[in-house]
């Protein structure tokens, strides 16, 4: 039994490093968008921190009560992008740069979106207590829309064939009550996310299936 099952696991990492080798220059160019997704969104969470907001009226939040959920709120969505991250690497790495790329992208819009709403934080929001190490989950007034609530929905677009996605979808409305219930979106940002999330993946899918296939065409 454990010669085969060592043979069974030299195959798999051949398999693995075939795959990471023929997807090279896709995986490079979705690190390229990533680095290029995060410059927007940290230059568009300091144009909007300096921005003075109005604070809006919100029909539901007016309704609910106000909970300090801090640490599901900050460290949730580091494990779920972690984990959207991670999972293809390790179980479909020939699809890794295309979830990379689409969540660059999510990212880039989000981050584009933001710098047209001018709003302040609702009503009783929750302070957060942001670590210094993720500073960048401590800026003001980027409301719309919800990066919390998006994520883990995209996670849920991109593994629809695999069982991982029900723990997408769950964490994506789990997210949204949690952002809700700290009071620190408005509900249009939640609720938003949904379609604009949509939109972003399928839009990703026309364009990053091109690219792929133009790439792949020419370094034959």
């Amino acid at each position: 039994m454990t010669p085969l099952r060592t043979v069974k696991n030299m195959e798999l990492q051949k398999s693995w490093g075939r795959e990471i080798k023929d997807n090279k220059y896709l995986i490079l160019l979705s690190f390229i968008l990533l680095a290029i997704a995060l410059v927007i969104d940290y230059m568009t969470g300091i144009y909007v921190e300096e921005i003075q907001g109005v604070t809006a009226p919100d029909l539901i939040l007016g309704h609910i009560p106000t909970l300090d959920l801090n640490l599901i709120y900050i460290y949730g969505i580091v494990i779920i992008v972690v984990i959207l991250l991670l999972y293809p690497l390790f179980f479909r790495v020939n699809e890794f740069h295309e979830v990379l790329s689409q969540f660059s992208l999510l990212v880039a819009i989000r981050g584009i979106f933001t710098i047209f709403t001018h709003l302040a934080l609702p009503a009783g929001a929750i302070a957060l207590d942001v670590p210094r190490a993720l500073f960048f989950l401590d800026f003001k007034n980027d409301f719309f829309f919800s990066g919390h609530t998006a994520v883990p929905f995209l996670g849920f677009l991109l593994f629809k064939k695999d069982k991982i996605r029900y723990f997408f979808l769950a964490c994506s409305i789990i997210m949204a009550m949690v952002v809700l219930l700290m009071h620190i979106h408005y509900t249009i940002d939640v609720l938003s996310a949904f379609f604009i999330t949509y939109g972003s993946y399928k839009i990703g899918r026309r364009f990053f299936d091109k690219i792929n296939a133009y790439l792949k065409r020419e370094l034959k």
